[in-house]
């Protein structure tokens, strides 16, 4: 670190976990927003005329935009102020939201759905950095994180049950409505309980072409495979797509290699422990988004289930996640963060590989529940670690860096595990129609298919996990118990 590299304190006197608490609730309020839309898309559809290849983008659009641009959130929260782009993105997701609810077309609601994942990838980085910030390495980061984690690991289901509800009391705008006061008050309140962090450095400069390219190459490869359901694997416009990402992708290497400041120095890939916590990461958001995508297309379109029935039936799996949470963090400092993500990804493979007997007469109790129970303990077990792998040993003037990569791994997971998935559902159901199945039993078996293909995503995290991660480096992270005085958030540390 250089002179003018060092790190200024910009709040000197703080609430920790007073300010801790208002960024998990926009942390949460964007991880619920994630599924929230999934149990009201036949009804938007409906109410808004969407064609059957369109409605899908109602969840996508937000996908792209939130895993394309979390790269460059974290950069720039780093560079301008963690504080600064919080209240930015949450700004944009906020107002974003409200256009969503007052959509009377399927363009508007998309691309307001754009915009909010924009908002959500400018937010997410910064929230996560700056709880890097305020806590100090070893128990009491291990703490902050545990709860960071168990958010993520039930924010998505929470999402499911919130759309249901919403949308069978009060309307399926209201599930964007539902972001506006807390968006609000989170605005509010950040100017005075939020410390402020960022780079205090004479030479503050964006990596423009690596921006574009990189955030080019992403948002490319989602949209290919998020179409190739629609047109073929093997369509000239597909092979265009994906050839087009990865010559971006190139592109973004080469810069990132050459660059005074690049946006992803990749450097960092030599911590080991980084590389295969953001493998897991990129894993584990693939199978678990996949997850209630495919179970809940299952429940409605094969069980007839309601959008709140449907969002009721995923308690299962969100009340074991948190009833886990606690264990999960305790057994990460006893036995380690390795071996209780290792347990966890098999607990969700396990869990959807089960799913894979769901038959077209279901029922709950007797063909659902047991899965979702044992996802949700996967989820328990796994989002908790995989949060805390990621940013041990990272250096305080990459927190912004290894926020943004961690979260871009499991949202870019979530939406090509969702893309997959309901590519292998689509093709696997139409050639069983064309057999001449019955169209309950060709749905439900495209639908076991695609449970088949989430739980060997899973499962592929285990020789990540035990290839990648560092045993070292997270007994480092994990065994600094000692509890300290207060301190002080260091201003971004960078």
């Amino acid at each position: 670190m250089t002179i003018a590299d060092k790190p200024v304190l910009l709040t000197p006197n703080i609430n920790r976990w007073r300010a801790f608490a208002l960024l998990a609730v926009s942390f949460f309020m964007v991880v619920i927003d994630l599924t929230i839309v999934n149990t009201s898309l036949p009804t938007i559809g409906r109410d808004l005329r969407f064609s059957e290849t369109s409605l899908q983008w109602v969840v996508t659009a937000y996908a792209l935009t939130f895993g394309g641009f979390l790269l460059l959130g974290g950069r720039a929260a780093d560079l301008l102020g963690r504080r600064r782009v919080l209240m930015l993105g949450l700004s944009v997701f906020t107002a974003a939201s409200l256009a969503c609810g007052l959509a009377t077309g399927e363009a508007f609601l998309i691309g307001s759905r754009a915009v909010q994942g924009l908002g959500a990838a400018v937010m997410l980085p910064s929230a996560l950095s700056i709880v890097m910030n305020m806590f100090q390495e070893g128990a009491e980061r291990n703490k902050a994180l545990g709860i960071w984690g168990a958010l993520g690991a039930t924010g998505a289901t929470v999402g499911l049950i919130t759309g249901g509800v919403l949308t069978r009391y009060a309307g399926w705008q209201y599930i964007f409505y539902l972001n506006v006061p807390i968006g609000a008050a989170a605005l509010a309140l950040a100017p005075r309980i939020v410390p402020d962090s960022r780079l205090a450095t004479t030479r503050r400069r964006f990596d423009v072409l690596g921006a574009i390219s990189g955030t080019g190459a992403l948002v490319l490869l989602v949209y290919a495979i998020s179409q190739a359901p629609q047109y073929g694997w093997g369509a000239t416009r597909t092979i265009a797509l994906l050839a087009a990402s990865a010559a971006l992708l190139v592109a973004f290497l080469v810069i990132e290699n050459r660059v005074e400041s690049p946006l992803l120095p990749l450097s960092i890939f030599r911590l080991r422990t980084l590389a295969g916590a953001n493998t897991a990461g990129l894993l584990l958001g693939g199978s678990v988004f996949g997850l209630f995508f495919v179970g809940t297309l299952y429940m409605q379109q094969v069980l007839h289930y309601s959008a709140l029935q449907s969002g009721v039936a995923w308690l299962a799996t969100s009340l074991t996640s948190i009833a886990l949470a606690g264990l999960s963090q305790l057994l990460v400092t006893r036995v380690g963060a390795k071996v209780v993500m290792a347990i966890g990804m098999t607990l969700i493979g396990a869990g959807v590989i089960w799913a894979t007997q769901v038959p077209v007469h279901g029922h709950y109790l007797a063909n659902l529940a047991g899965p979702m129970v044992v996802a949700g303990a996967g989820t328990a077990f796994s989002f908790i670690p995989v949060s805390i792998a990621a940013l041990a040993g990272i250096q305080e003037h990459q927190a912004g860096l290894a926020a943004g990569l961690l979260n871009t791994s499991q949202q870019l997971g979530g939406a090509i595990g969702i893309a997959i998935a309901s590519g292998v559902a689509a093709s696997h159901t139409k050639t069983l129609l064309q057999a001449g199945t019955a169209a309950p039993t060709a749905l439900t078996g495209g639908f076991q298919s695609a449970f088949w293909v989430l739980g060997a995503v899973a499962l592929l995290a285990l020789p990540a996990i035990f290839v990648l991660i560092h045993g070292d480096e997270l007994t480092d992270a994990v065994a600094k118990t000692t509890v300290r005085e207060p301190q002080p958030a260091l201003a971004g540390a960078d």
